[in-house]
């Protein structure tokens, strides 16, 4: 029987869909993962309902009564500082009848009202107002009534995420070694990170895994982005900086992983090349200087000239690259995914300095910029040839596992597989942690 059918025969069995067979130098997955309508609903119960999930940035809800409207893991919520200015997370559905009662995208208040029947809560979640209290009788308790929330939700270097699974693990250890590479981003400056205002919000014709795997393919980048290679390299830059420490592909643990090389271009914080102008090389320099003096010539190096492409399992990626962007990968049809992007800067950064950061990240992974389309392209085109799962079953992701490559290794994507088979085949797991894999 294929692997096709075992799912369509409603068994709810993935075992075989991944197959590491590393000793000798293989790993494949089935292309059926990416188009199953039984897998993505599997998917839904076995990864999101049990995983940590990105939900925002504390910088987005500075202020108490300052709230963001967000789908997350299929669920309508908000995320907002309360009057007392604890975050929290919200889920968007009026306990009444189950109407959305925040139906703008963004700002402040003090009161939610749905607009259906008037039910109003406050920021935390309280149900406080009801029109004709009294025809509900004298047994009718509004604390019965207030907005549900996941069972947890926390928070790391600023970074809030939400969980559904009162029994899983801490977030912190969740994160495991990605926390090193949060706290590179997070410490490149003393005065906090921000997202800046504004979201890239666009979709794909693709499978939402396939978005997270092209994040840390570095395999595609030569092939598929020369223009911009070409680009950059009409400028006088791509010229990586020598003898700096960067650590390459890591499994991080619990399906996280990240590739970390000398930055082949330009970085606000703090790589100069001629793309940014003469004008503008000693500021960069002076930051740079900056970095290293305060965190140390190993670190200070790391953050000013590497690359860093860090997944969170499942679906967050944190790119800081030219620029800091977190991406969000919201799976709406096993063919379809909606990603918000959003850019991450040093709250102090104004002027010039903001605009060269926001024109490094909007021509390089802005959705009209020279890469985003590229990927866009090449992921939709893959789910079309998955139409071929019968006659081409498999996919492979070994490169690396046979020796050292001199680019895109692999090691990235086995490692997300890795944590997608444990939790979709042994549900309830997800929180359990998992042990880094060597390839």
């Amino acid at each position: 029987m294929s692997q096709q059918s075992v799912i369509e025969n409603g068994t709810g069995d993935v075992t075989g869909l991944v197959r590491d067979e590393s000793d000798a130098g293989r790993f494949s997955v089935h292309r059926s993962v990416y188009a199953s309508p039984e897998i993505f609903a599997m998917e839904r119960e076995r990864i999101f309902n049990h995983c940590w999930i990105y939900v925002g940035h504390e910088s987005e809800i500075e202020q108490p009564g300052q709230f963001r409207r967000r789908r997350v893991a299929g669920r309508p919520v908000i995320f907002l500082r309360d009057v007392d200015g604890k975050v929290r997370v919200l889920l968007n559905a009026c306990t009444h009848r189950g109407a959305t009662i925040c139906r703008q995208d963004a700002g402040s208040a003090k009161t939610f009202q749905c607009f259906y029947h008037a039910w109003t809560f406050n920021t935390r979640g309280e149900l406080v107002a009801t029109p004709d209290k009294e025809g509900y009788g004298p047994q009718f308790d509004r604390a019965q009534f207030s907005l549900r929330s996941p069972a947890k939700v926390d928070s790391y270097r600023g970074f809030v995420f939400m969980n559904f699974d009162a029994n899983a693990m801490s977030l912190v250890d969740y994160l495991a070694g990605a926390r090193e590479f949060i706290d590179l981003v997070a410490d490149q400056t003393d005065d906090g990170m921000r997202v800046v205002a504004g979201t890239n919000l666009y979709s794909a014709k693709a499978n939402w895994k396939l978005m997270v795997e092209n994040a840390t393919d570095t395999y595609h980048v030569p092939p598929l982005h020369i223009t911009f290679t070409n680009y950059v390299k009409s400028t006088g830059g791509g010229n990586p900086p020598a003898d700096v420490h960067a650590r390459g592909s890591l499994d991080l643990g619990n399906g996280h992983a990240v590739t970390e090389v000398p930055a082949p271009w330009h970085r606000p914080i703090a790589h100069w090349e001629p793309i940014y102008g003469e004008d503008a090389r000693a500021e960069i320099e002076d930051i740079r200087r900056r970095i290293i003096d305060r965190h140390g010539e190993v670190k200070g190096r790391r953050m000013a000239e590497t690359f860093r492409l860090l997944v969170i399992f499942p679906n967050l990626v944190i790119n800081d690259i030219a620029a800091i962007t977190i991406r969000y990968m919201e799976p709406l049809q096993p063919d379809l995914v909606a990603i918000s992007a959003w850019e991450l800067a040093p709250k102090e950064e104004s002027g010039r300095r903001l605009s060269r950061r926001l024109d490094s990240f909007l021509t390089f992974i802005g959705p009209g910029g020279l890469a985003t389309p590229d990927d866009i392209e090449a992921v939709e085109s893959c789910q079309q040839g998955y139409s071929c799962v019968d006659e081409i079953p498999w996919s492979d992701i070994s490169r690396g596992l046979n020796g050292p490559v001199r680019m895109g290794n692999e090691l990235e994507l086995r490692t997300y597989w890795r944590q997608w088979q444990k939790v979709m085949s042994e549900p309830g797991t997800a929180g359990n942690g998992s042990v880094p894999c060597a390839g």
